[in-house]
C-alpha cells in the first residue's frame, strides 16, 4: 500500500523547507570551495584548513543539490541536519554563538536545521518520497 499524497499546503511546505536548505547549503558550501577569507579565516581557527573547509564545502554542495530531487530529499534532508548538529555544536562549543561581530552562521545554522527536519518528516515519515502525480 502506498502512502497517501500530501495535501497541497503540505506539498509546498516542503518544497518550501528544501528550497530554503539548498539555498543556504548551496551558498555556504560554495563559499568555502571559492575559499572565501571568512570560511579561511574560520577553518584556520578551527585547526582544518584547508582539507575541512573542502571536504565540508564538498558535502554542503551536494546535500544541496540532493535537496532539490524529491526521490532523494528526504535522505539529504537527515544529511543536513547531520551537519547543522556539527555548525551548532561548533559554535555553542568552540567558536561562541556570536562570530566574528554577528550571529547570522549560528541563525542560518538553525534555519537550514528546521527546513530540513521538516523535509525529513514530510519525505520520510509523512511518504512524500516522490513529487505529487
Amino acid at each position: 500500500m502506498s502512502p497517501a499524497p500530501l495535501s497541497r499546503p503540505l506539498t509546498i511546505t516542503v518544497w518550501l523547507a528544501q528550497l530554503v536548505a539548498a539555498v543556504i547549503l548551496g551558498s555556504a558550501g560554495l563559499g568555502k570551495l571559492t575559499g572565501n577569507h571568512d570560511a579561511v579565516v574560520l577553518f584556520t581557527t578551527l585547526g582544518v584548513e584547508p582539507w575541512g573547509r573542502v571536504t565540508l564545502g564538498t558535502v554542503e554542495v551536494a546535500t544541496a543539490l540532493l535537496l532539490l530531487w524529491p526521490r532523494t530529499a528526504g535522505w539529504a534532508a537527515l544529511l543536513a541536519m547531520v551537519l547543522m548538529t556539527g555548525a551548532i555544536a561548533t559554535h555553542l562549543f568552540k567558536i561562541g554563538v556570536v562570530y566574528n561581530g554577528d550571529a547570522s552562521l549560528f541563525v542560518m545554522a538553525l534555519i537550514v536545521f528546521v527546513a530540513a527536519a521538516t523535509t525529513a518528516y514530510l519525505r520520510l515519515v509523512r511518504g512524500a518520497a516522490t513529487a505529487p502525480q
